[in-house]
């Protein structure tokens, strides 16, 4: 089945790029699958705090993804699947595909203004030609109706 990778973090544009990759998913047949990124934990000197950190990062990004995946179904009616990776996110963006042969299309969102997000500026400038899939970046200034016409 064709799937579509999305990462998701708690910025607008991650929205814009989820609702973008359903649509394309239904119209499609295909599927979703939701990345959740927790960066990596920086060194704690106390083992204890370090593991308190890290704890809440991965449950701020397992609640992350399980808010964006109860709106996926509720408004595509696709039912997504989801990871949760702590690291490098160019690193396990590209094991991911690497891994998963269902993988048809990195859909990644670009910030309506400013900087377009580290991902985008990775995989649109150093990686642009290196990925066996298209990265498919969404404007993050997309309306709702927009990517509905788009998708």
């Amino acid at each position: 089945m064709r799937t579509y990778l999305v990462v998701v973090d708690d910025s607008p544009e991650a929205e814009v790029a989820l609702r973008f990759a359903a649509r394309r998913a239904v119209k499609t047949g295909g599927g979703v699958q939701i990345l959740a990124l927790i960066p990596p934990a920086e060194f704690v000197q106390w083992g204890g705090v370090q593991a308190t950190i890290e704890e809440e990062a991965r449950l701020h990004a397992e609640a992350l993804v399980a808010g964006a995946a109860g709106t996926l179904l509720d408004e595509s009616g696709v039912v997504p699947s989801i990871v949760v990776r702590q690291g490098d996110g160019a690193k396990i963006v590209r094991e991911m595909i690497a891994k998963t042969p269902d993988i048809a299309a990195l859909v990644l969102g670009a910030a309506a203004s400013g900087a377009p997000g580290p991902l985008v500026a990775h995989f649109a400038g150093a990686d642009a030609g290196k990925l066996p899939v298209p990265v498919m970046i969404i404007p993050g200034s997309l309306t709702t109706e927009a990517i509905d016409r788009l998708s």
